[in-house]
C-alpha cells in the first residue's frame, strides 16, 4: 500500500540523530511521501534545503499560531517572497488557537487572514491549525471563497465539518483516532466522507495508543490507517488508495518522486 503522510514535523530537532533511519521506516511501512508544514519563519530555508535533499519530502510555508511572539510583520512580506520560488504546495501551518494560555486572539487572526490572502494570490491550499477555535476558523474561510486546504487533526463537530466540505475543505487525523476511549473523534471519522480525509501523524506530536509518551514518526502512519479503516468498515487498501488520491489533489502532487 502507498500512503502519504499530509502533516509531519520532520525538520525538529528530535529527528536529528537518527533522520535517515526514520526515513527508511516510513518507506518499509508503505509512507511514500511526507508533507512538511514550517512554524517559524527562521525555518524556513532548513526546511527548504531538506526537502531538496529527499525527493519524498514536500514543504509548506507558515506562521503557526502558538508561536506568535516569534513572529514579526515582515515574515508576512518574507512569506510572500518564498511562495513566489514555487517550492511550496501550500501555506501553512497557519490557523487560530486559542488554547493556549492567554492567546492575543487579535493577533492570531491578522496573521491568519493574511496567510490566507497569500494562499488566495499564490493559488495554493492551506494547512490549518484549529485549536478551541473551529468555529472562528470556519467564520473566517467564508470571507476567503474559492480558498481549499485541510483542517490538521481536526476536532470540531460534524455540522462544522459540513460546512467545511461545503467550502471545499478536507480534514485529517493521526494518531487520536487510535486511542480507545475518543468515542467523539471516532463517530466524527465514521461519518466523514472518505473523499473530504487525509492521514497524517504529526510527528513528532500526537502519537498514536501502542506509542503513549513516544517521539511519533511517518512509520507509524500505517497504525492511522488501520484504525481508521476499522471505523469506516472498509478495507485498509482501498482507505489507502482514496486518501492518497485526495492528498495528491489537494496539494497537486505529482503521481511519482520525480520533480
Amino acid at each position: 500500500m502507498e500512503i502519504i503522510d499530509s502533516h509531519c514535523h520532520l525538520d525538529d530537532s528530535s529527528f536529528a540523530a537518527d533522520f535517515e533511519q526514520m526515513l527508511e521506516r516510513a518507506e518499509k511501512a508503505g509512507v511514500s511521501t511526507l508533507l512538511v508544514p514550517a512554524i517559524q519563519a527562521s525555518g524556513w530555508a532548513a526546511l527548504q534545503q531538506l526537502c531538496q535533499r529527499y525527493p519524498q519530502l514536500y514543504p509548506a510555508y507558515g506562521l503557526h499560531p502558538m508561536f506568535m511572539p516569534h513572529h514579526r510583520e515582515q515574515d508576512l512580506t518574507a512569506l510572500s517572497q518564498r511562495l513566489a520560488q514555487g517550492h511550496a504546495i501550500a501555506v501553512g501551518e497557519c490557523g487560530l488557537d486559542f488554547y493556549i494560555p492567554k492567546p492575543d486572539k487579535q493577533r492570531q487572526q491578522q496573521f491568519f487572514e493574511a496567510q490566507l490572502e497569500l494562499a488566495q494570490q499564490f493559488r495554493l491550499p492551506v494547512i490549518i491549525h484549529a485549536r478551541k477555535a473551529v468555529e472562528q476558523v470556519v467564520l473566517t474561510l467564508r470571507h476567503f471563497p474559492g480558498l481549499t486546504g485541510v483542517l490538521h487533526s481536526f476536532s470540531g463537530s460534524q455540522q462544522q465539518a459540513e460546512r467545511l466540505i461545503d467550502m471545499g475543505f478536507m480534514m485529517s487525523f493521526g494518531g487520536p483516532a487510535t486511542y480507545a476511549n475518543a468515542h467523539r473523534l471516532h463517530s466524527l471519522i465514521a461519518w466523514l466522507p472518505t473523499n473530504s480525509l487525509l492521514l497524517e501523524t504529526d510527528s513528532p506530536d500526537q502519537p498514536g495508543a501502542a506509542h503513549r509518551g513516544q517521539r511519533n514518526e511517518p512509520a507509524y502512519l500505517p497504525e492511522v490507517l488501520h484504525a481508521i479503516s476499522s471505523l469506516k468498515g472498509i478495507p485498509a487498501e482501498r482507505l489507502a488508495e482514496e486518501t492518497t488520491a485526495n492528498a495528491r489533489r489537494l496539494f497537486n502532487l505529482p503521481a511519482t518522486l520525480t520533480r
